[in-house]
């Protein structure tokens, strides 16, 4: 919106810009930084919006291993997904043709792949069709397959499912099911495919320092420790986009949204948790497997059974035995993430929404299982349980990182099923302003919704608040051309 020429202010509730996309020191070792939430960046290189922004020539550095990701099993097994989909394919041994067909086909189509999962839900995504229609298909056909009891008839080992199911769970949320499904074919897809799983040199805050200085270069401007609690928080605008969730504009605009949308985003529902457990380490995680050292992101969660036992679990609003463990160790690519030697460890457990757990020695626990000594090398820890992590980013309502629940309906009416999902009060002068109206009866301002609680759902991609900008500029300025995204475009 600033390059369309419009003056911008970013109200940030924090003291530090980037909610889940901060990196920061959090104590445990001096100098050492850590990813505060999101970490590992499959979709900043597939993202129609980081791809025309251009992270690369903007000094972001991807930093792609040559194991995207990796599954420890019992027995001292381990599925490994390489970068290069022959290597996978030939290490999961009998099921590597049936890898290659329903991961593999969507790996090699990975642009049409990426519009399907990614689009506003609402319309057909540019550049799909025609020559996409074979991949839509393909991608629905798989998502069913997966989503379903049906997810086992293809393979006859456990690994080759087991390496599925630990991309699927990034949904938390019940297994088998559909929107798991697509989780885990996008994101899997993408693990072999352009740059795979990168992690970013420096951490994710290097991603929201290159948004930041674009959009002051084009005349924005950030005000940090800003929270917005109530309308007289606000600026007087002629639009304002909300990167909140339902639940957070509701509250700050009261009776300024129209009664029929409100009811809809009322009803939304938000999902399970995670508890995060950062690590500081004398040395590299001792994987019993050490093929398993040299992937960027790791899944702790043991066999398929495992898995959906855990999840189940959590589900019914307890706590696994063995809870679903994501981990990742920056410096497997990034060796500048080392101190003294000392390095960090991201990682984060499945709970019930509102625990209050501090799940530290359960992810010992179940990463030492797979990785005997684990203890050993742990310099320093500390846990942020799911009730808490609100505290750092009011969008995690009871740890729910998704900010919203995960589910194949919340996932095509996210936030509510209408034919606009970002636009709750409608800009002055379009049909239904006139009901649009605060208790003083003045006509409100144009608002819009634009976190992950909107479509296409979580995840480092900035597409929720690129299609709603670009409806906004439509409708609320009449500009219909989107405006220059490269380093290239003019500046102010």
């Amino acid at each position: 919106m600033a390059r369309a020429g419009l003056g911008v202010t970013v109200l940030e509730a924090a003291p530090t810009i980037g909610g889940g996309a901060r990196t920061q020191d959090l104590g445990l070792v001096e100098g050492m930084v850590h990813d505060v939430c999101s970490a590992v960046h499959p979709m900043a290189w597939a993202s129609p919006f980081f791809r025309a922004f251009d992270l690369r020539a903007r000094g972001v550095e991807l930093l792609s291993p040559d194991v995207s990701y990796a599954q420890p099993l019992p027995g001292a097994r381990a599925g490994i997904a390489y970068r290069d989909l022959g290597r996978t394919v030939e290490g999961l041994g009998a099921d590597g043709p049936a890898w290659a067909s329903l991961v593999g086909a969507l790996a090699r189509a990975w642009p049409h792949t990426a519009r399907v999962a990614l689009g506003d839900k609402r319309s057909i995504p540019a550049g799909l069709l025609p020559g996409g229609a074979a991949t839509v298909a393909r991608f629905g056909a798989a998502v069913v397959e997966q989503g379903t009891r049906a997810w086992d008839r293809r393979f006859v080992g456990d690994v080759a499912p087991a390496l599925l199911t630990g991309v699927a769970a990034h949904a938390i949320t019940p297994l088998p099911s559909t929107a798991a499904a697509g989780t885990a074919l996008l994101l899997a897809a993408l693990a072999h495919a352009g740059r795979g799983w990168p992690v970013p040199r420096g951490g994710s805050a290097t991603i929201v320092a290159a948004l930041v200085a674009d959009l002051e270069a084009h005349g924005g401007r950030v005000e940090v420790d800003r929270p917005v609690r109530s309308r007289a928080d606000l600026p007087d605008a002629r639009c304002v986009l909300f990167d909140t969730t339902p639940r957070t504009l509701l509250e700050v605009l009261g009776d300024e949204v129209p009664p029929s949308i409100a009811r809809g985003l009322r009803a939304f529902r938000y999902g399970n948790a995670a508890a995060k457990v950062d690590f500081a380490l004398s040395g590299p995680v001792p994987w019993e497997v050490p093929e398993v050292a040299r992937a960027g992101t790791v899944h702790v969660g043991g066999t398929r059974t495992e898995m959906v036992a855990a999840e189940a679990a959590v589900q019914s609003g307890g706590h696994a035995e063995w809870p679903m463990v994501l981990a990742s160790d920056p410096t497997v690519v990034d060796p500048t993430r080392s101190v003294g030697g000392l390095r960090p460890l991201w990682t984060y457990a499945h709970v019930p929404a509102g625990s209050d757990v501090d799940v530290t020695e359960a992810v010992t626990a179940h990463i030492e299982r797979y990785a005997p000594g684990f203890r050993d090398v742990v310099v320093a820890s500390r846990c942020v349980p799911a009730a808490q992590t609100a505290a750092h980013d009011a969008n995690y309502v009871a740890g729910d990182i998704a900010a919203g629940a995960v589910s194949l309906w919340q996932m095509v009416a996210r936030p509510t099923l209408r034919a606009d999902p970002y636009r709750v009060v409608s800009p002055a002068g379009s049909p239904g302003h006139a009901r649009s109206r605060g208790q003083d009866g003045r006509a409100t301002r144009a608002v819009y919704l634009c976190s992950a609680s909107t479509p296409p759902g979580p995840g480092v991609h900035g597409l929720g608040g690129w299609y709603a900008a670009r409806r906004a500029l439509r409708d609320v300025f009449g500009i219909r051309s989107t405006p220059d995204l490269s380093p290239e475009g003019p500046t102010r």
